[in-house]
Formats: C-alpha cells, sequence, structure tokens
C-alpha cells in the first residue's frame, strides 16, 4: 500500500509520511524515568497523539514499564463528577483488558461499589499493588473535562501523588490537550467552585509543547514522498509551503494531499511547482476543512476576541501579553508572538480568521451590485473606493452591528468589499503588524499591486503617522501609488467632515488619503 500525506487522527508508521515521534519530544523518557508527572499541550492536530501512543508502545517494549494511553474525550459531556469520574476509571479499565498489561483483578460493578470521590485514585493504588512493573499513564484529552470533574480529578491524583511513597501509585503522569495548565487553573477559577489550598498543579512538574515542523523537517516529510514515488519538487516548493503554514504539521500534509492526491490525481510524474502549491492554499481556505472550522468556532468565544481583535486592526496597546487569555490563544494554535506583536500563527490562519469574520457581508455585497459588468471592468481602486465611501456613510450602523468584533468592524467590512470586489481575479494580501499600530493590505492584480494602510481615528489625527508608514510599505513593495483609510470612529463628528479625500506626493509618491 503506498504511503499517504495524513490529515486525519494518529500518523501510522507504514501507511503514512510522518516524521520520528522521538524526534519530536526527545526529553519525554527523561519524564518518565525521574518519575514526573508533567503536561503535554499543543494546537490541535500537531501531532500530540502521534507522539505519546509512540512512546507508549517503546516503554512497553523496553520491559522496564507498564504503559497506558486512554483518551478522555467521551467523558467532554458529563457534567457531573459524580458519574463523569466513575466512567473516567471505567475507561481506564476497558483499555487494560484491550492492551497487552495485566487485567485489573476487580469487575465493572467494584467501580460502582466506591465514593466517586475517590474511585480514581482507589483503583489506581490497587492496579498499581497488582503490577510487577511501575505504571505509566497517558491522558489524552484531559482539557475537555467539565470543572467539576477537572478539579475531582486532578485531586485524587494530587493524593496518589503526594502519597505514593507509602503507598503504590502511578510512576508517570502526563496530562494531554490542547491547554497548558496555566488554563486549567484559569478554567478552575471562573466558576464558584475552587481549588482552595489542595492545588493539585504544583505536582505537575513540567509544561511542555510540541511546536511546529521546522522548515528542514517539512522538506525531510517531502522527501519521503520522493524516495517512495520519484515524485518531484524543488526546494522553492518546499519554501513557499513553510512560508504559508509555518510548519504547522496538519496544514503542511493538507497541502500535499490537495496536490498529490486531488490536483495531480496520484500522477506521480508530474513535478510538483510553486503554482500547485498556490492552488492547494487556495483550495483549503475555500473549503474550510474540520481542522479549520473547529480552530474557527473559538473566534466566538470572548476570551478569543479580546486577544484577537485587536490583532486584526493593528492596536497592541490593547493587549496584556500577561493575561491568560493571551496564552489560551496561543496554545490554540491561533497566534504566535513575533517581533512585529502577536500575530496569526500562519498566513493561512490569517486569511481563514479575517474570510470567516466576514463571510456574510461578502455575500451581502451582492445585493448592492448594481452593474453587471463591473467584473469586466479595469480595475480603478479610487473609484471602488469613492463606491465604498457613499456605502460606508449610508450603511456603516447597521453593519457595524451585525459583528460581534465591533471595533475591528470597519476594517473587516471594508475587507469583506474588496475581497467581494475582486470576485478571484486578484488577491488580497494581509499582513498583520500590531506592534506597529496598522493594519497593511496588497491587492495583487494583473500584474499590479495596490498597497493600502488601515487606520482607526478616535482623537488623535492618524494621518501624518499613516502617510509614513504607508510609504514605507510602498517601499517594501516597489510601489509609487498607496491608500490610506482613516475610518474616524468620533460620534461627535458629522459625516461631511469624516468623508474626505485627499492627494499627498512624498519623494515622487503618491498617496490618497481616503477618509470614512
Amino acid at each position: 500500500m503506498r504511503k499517504r500525506f495524513n490529515t486525519t487522527g494518529p500518523c501510522i508508521a507504514g501507511r503514512h509520511y510522518m516524521l520520528a515521534p522521538q524526534s519530536r519530544c526527545p526529553e519525554l523518557w527523561q519524564y518518565v524515568e525521574n518519575q514526573e508527572f508533567f503536561v503535554m499541550h499543543a494546537a490541535r492536530q500537531t501531532g500530540k497523539t502521534t507522539v505519546i501512543r509512540d512512546l507508549v508502545k517503546r516503554l512497553n517494549a523496553s520491559g522496564d514499564y507498564h504503559a497506558l494511553y486512554c483518551s478522555l474525550e467521551e467523558i467532554q459531556e458529563i457534567q457531573d463528577p459524580h458519574h463523569a469520574i466513575p466512567k473516567i476509571v471505567e475507561l481506564l479499565r476497558v483499555e487494560i483488558e484491550w492492551s497487552a498489561l495485566p487485567n485489573f483483578s476487580e469487575s465493572a460493578a467494584w467501580i460502582r461499589q466506591v465514593d466517586p470521590a475517590l474511585v480514581l485514585r482507589a483503583f489506581l493504588r490497587k492496579y498499581c499493588s497488582e503490577l510487577a512493573k511501575p505504571l505509566v499513564l497517558m491522558l489524552d484529552e484531559t482539557d475537555c473535562l467539565s470543572n467539576g470533574t477537572l478539579i475531582s480529578f486532578l485531586r485524587q491524583l494530587r493524593h496518589g501523588y503526594i502519597n505514593r511513597e507509602d503507598t503504590p501509585f502511578v510512576h508517570s503522569l502526563a496530562l494531554v490537550g490542547m491547554r497548558n495548565i496555566r488554563d486549567y487553573q484559569s478554567r478552575v477559577r471562573d466558576g464558584q467552585e475552587t481549588l482552595g489550598g489542595a492545588s493539585p498543579f504544583n505536582i505537575a512538574q513540567r509544561a511542555l509543547t510540541l511546536g511546529n515542523f521546522s522548515e528542514s523537517e517539512v522538506i525531510s516529510l517531502y522527501e519521503q514522498h520522493t524516495e517512495a514515488t520519484g515524485q518531484a519538487f524543488p526546494l522553492d516548493t518546499a519554501a513557499q509551503i513553510y512560508t504559508w503554514t509555518q510548519g504547522q504539521p496538519w496544514l503542511v500534509n493538507a497541502i500535499l494531499q490537495e496536490v498529490t492526491e486531488v490536483l495531480l490525481k496520484n500522477d506521480i510524474t508530474q513535478t510538483i511547482h510553486p503554482e500547485h502549491i498556490e492552488q492547494a492554499v487556495a483550495a483549503l481556505i475555500q473549503r474550510r476543512d474540520t481542522h479549520v472550522d473547529s480552530l474557527l468556532e473559538r473566534l466566538k468565544e470572548k476570551r478569543v476576541r479580546r486577544v484577537v481583535e485587536p490583532v486584526l486592526i493593528g492596536n497592541e496597546l490593547q493587549i496584556d501579553y500577561l493575561d491568560d487569555d493571551v496564552r489560551y490563544v496561543i496554545d490554540l494554535g491561533l497566534m504566535q508572538e513575533s517581533p512585529q506583536g502577536l500575530q496569526p500563527a500562519n498566513p493561512m490562519y490569517g486569511e481563514v480568521i479575517v474570510r470567516t469574520l466576514t463571510y456574510n457581508s461578502q455575500k451581502h455585497f451582492r445585493l448592492y451590485d448594481t452593474d453587471q459588468e463591473t467584473v469586466s471592468r479595469p480595475f480603478d481602486l479610487n473609484s471602488l473606493l469613492k463606491e465604498f465611501q457613499q456605502f460606508w456613510r449610508e450603511n456603516s450602523d447597521i453593519w457595524v452591528e451585525r459583528y460581534d468584533y465591533k471595533e475591528a468592524a470597519p476594517h473587516l467590512i471594508l475587507q469583506a468589499f474588496l475581497q467581494h470586489t475582486l470576485n478571484g481575479e486578484g488577491t488580497l494580501r494581509r499582513e498583520y503588524t500590531a506592534a506597529r499600530g496598522r493594519v497593511d493590505l496588497c491587492i495583487e492584480t494583473n500584474d499590479k499591486r495596490y498597497p493600502i494602510e488601515l487606520k482607526l481615528r478616535y482623537q488623535e489625527n492618524s494621518k501624518a503617522a499613516g502617510i509614513q508608514q504607508l510609504t514605507r510599505y510602498m517601499d517594501s513593495l516597489g510601489c509609487n501609488e498607496g491608500w490610506l483609510i482613516v475610518f474616524d470612529r468620533r460620534p461627535e463628528v458629522n459625516w461631511d467632515t469624516k468623508i474626505t479625500w485627499d492627494t499627498h506626493h512624498e519623494e515622487e509618491k503618491t498617496v490618497y488619503v481616503v477618509g470614512c
């Protein structure tokens, strides 16, 4: 059977192209030998399950440990800890029966007879006392537990941990999920329930993450395909994949799966070129597969919006980097820290975030199309922006109310307007520069670039600083024309003052300042 690029579930050696799991997190073995309880967190579909299942397999093969993997995902919908904790124990018992480990001596009925507040630690104590080797436990999807269940779950683990010198208990344990231990704490603190002084977090000695692929690892992954099939791709193609994905494992695999299986229909005689990558990226952005959709569902969360919205409008001063919400959004894989400030984790996510938030607006803009020949006309950005000014004057109040991201709504509505106008006849590229107080756009159509800078005005005049920033952006693109769009958000200012159009000439450059 020919290997494939995998986008569904853990990678399986012999079936999927994959990096050696132990190379992605080599310190795990040492954590086990040190008898540590630790947290392993990373964004969705970055390879966590592949890595820990491989570790379990290697630990059992060593002959020194009994290692068990168990996912707690199906406990997610159980809110009452009195039902959820016994269910966790039942899951562990079933996983033990299906594994090569010795069976637990008691029947399932035993679980129902023990107090739910004690049953997890009692089960683990009793089972560890029956084993001739230390037990290593890898608990996946632990961050899906409801607050009450999480409190009881962690308390019982902590009790077993601190008494394990006197009573048999788990040798080493990993809590695996998307969230760092810091977010486990913030979830508990949000509600009325509290862990009080009996916090289990001081037993988790480490919180490690699983990073994205490096560019060399991306190349290594694709070289496996070339070695297996003979299908060639130039190095600049691999570099392009890394630029779009920043090594996010699912995206890396999804692009090559799209190219090899969909675009080229498994024709291994064809070389993979950069244009194939661009086509695959466009298809994935449009299609929004389950991985992307589940990630973007997070955009509806208030704590995510608090972090993402300042990035969308280029206002880093609204971002508190010590806030748990910032770390939460980074751990989800939506954002990353960079020298330019907080940014989308990769250009593909940046594109999909805006398209998701503006999807309905793009559809609604069809109601305002009056000229059916618009697409066939020569592209005229000045005329388009004057049309937008009129639209904004007449409809802004209604349209802004449609958005949960109200402060970012002007930026998002304009981008929806431009995306709709291009209608596939050009590309709208976005550059997030929160640390520089702006958002840069670039329209690429008919072999020409149109640099645009977006600003919000509440009090001070942003025009002078905006012109300077835009001219630097124009220099980087090699353009002599640019557009600075300033949304005046002052409620006391009338529309005749807000809607303006000025032309500035600076060092052989022309800047159009568009007031909205």
